[in-house]
């Protein structure tokens, strides 16, 4: 596209593993392509307050294996305001910006949607979150990383739970989507996943009892998504000891060491292929899209198609967790 010289780059919301590769990807396929790059820090914050720099090949070199993000991110209520908006634009302005290219999930390319529209902006999208929650996409960048980390925690707490006669909940991220309990869960062998998307169908927690929890079994793994409509893992066990008492119950959170560690080859690639096809997107005349992966191929999806927070779980996981936890 002619009229684009100097694409902005931000990374926002919760980091995710990946999102390196991604700003590295970004950077070196504008470059490429004859583009400037101004890496914008700390998310919609640093585009606020003008902290915005140069960034050149070699500022990305050796970042493809680091999980965060070199650029930072932070949560910025100034840019939800019609002010903070305008200050954003202003410093856009002054840096010569023509386009942006944002890093992250549902909330980050909320916020993209309504400044692309305001100010008739081309912005493209790449899915940075490990919740894998973001229509359109298979995966979005940090999900098989975070999912290997919980494969490796709950395997060393298997460990423990086989020495004694206990029923594990595990709690993982997930506020509004299950993939991560559900797919950790058939990872690791767990005898349950308890997840948002079926809580207003059935009451898991006695299904899990009264039908799934082997007392052949002397311990049982369940992963738990950190949602309050499943009431989280704290709240399970408390509804254990009060409902089930005969059962000695142990809650795990995982908290924040989801986000962290070195990404998968499979976010490394899934990063790369992203932020180069952003670039090319932008290229194409494209704006207000997210980049996504449909079957492995790249494919563009509008903001409002992404932020539906519609994405369906695979029933079909569910039925084969429960198979294949006797």
């Amino acid at each position: 596209m002619a009229s684009i010289k100097t694409i902005g780059l931000l990374t926002s919301g919760g980091d995710a593993p990946g999102m390196n590769a991604a700003i590295r990807a970004v950077t070196r396929s504008a470059i490429y392509n004859g583009f400037k790059v101004k890496g914008i820090y700390r998310g919609y914050k640093g585009l606020v307050e003008n902290e915005i720099v140069d960034l050149k090949t070699q500022n990305v070199s050796n970042i493809i294996h680091h999980g965060g993000t070199i650029l930072k991110t932070a949560r910025c209520k100034e840019f939800k305001t019609v002010e903070g908006r305008k200050q954003a634009w202003e410093n856009i302005q002054k840096h010569g910006i023509d386009a942006l290219v944002v890093i992250g999930g549902d909330g980050s390319l909320c916020g993209a949607r309504q400044f692309a529209s305001e100010y008739d902006f081309p912005i493209v999208g790449l899915p940075g979150t490990i919740d894998n929650d973001l229509s359109g996409t298979d995966h979005t960048i940090g999900y098989d990383t975070a999912l290997n980390t919980i494969m490796w925690c709950v395997d060393r707490i298997r460990d423990t739970a086989s020495s004694h006669e206990r029923l594990f909940f595990i709690e993982v991220m997930g506020r509004e989507a299950g993939f991560l309990a559900l797919n950790g869960a058939i990872a690791t062998g767990a005898e349950a996943a308890i997840i948002p998307e079926i809580s207003t169908e059935v009451d898991q927690l006695a299904e899990l009892i009264e039908n799934g929890f082997r007392k052949s079994k002397n311990s049982s793994i369940v992963l738990v998504a950190e949602s309050p409509v499943t009431g989280g893992a704290m709240g399970l066990a408390e509804r254990v000891r009060k409902e089930y008492p005969q059962y000695d119950v142990r809650v795990t959170i995982l908290g924040h060491l989801q986000r962290g560690g070195t990404p998968t080859a499979m976010d490394r690639i899934l990063a790369s292929r992203m932020g180069a096809a952003a670039i090319d997107a932008l290229l194409e005349g494209q704006r207000n899209i997210m980049i996504g992966d449909d079957d492995e191929r790249i494919v563009y999806v509008p903001f409002s198609k992404a932020i539906r927070r519609d994405k369906p779980i695979d029933r079909d996981l569910l039925d084969t967790l429960h198979k294949l936890s006797l």
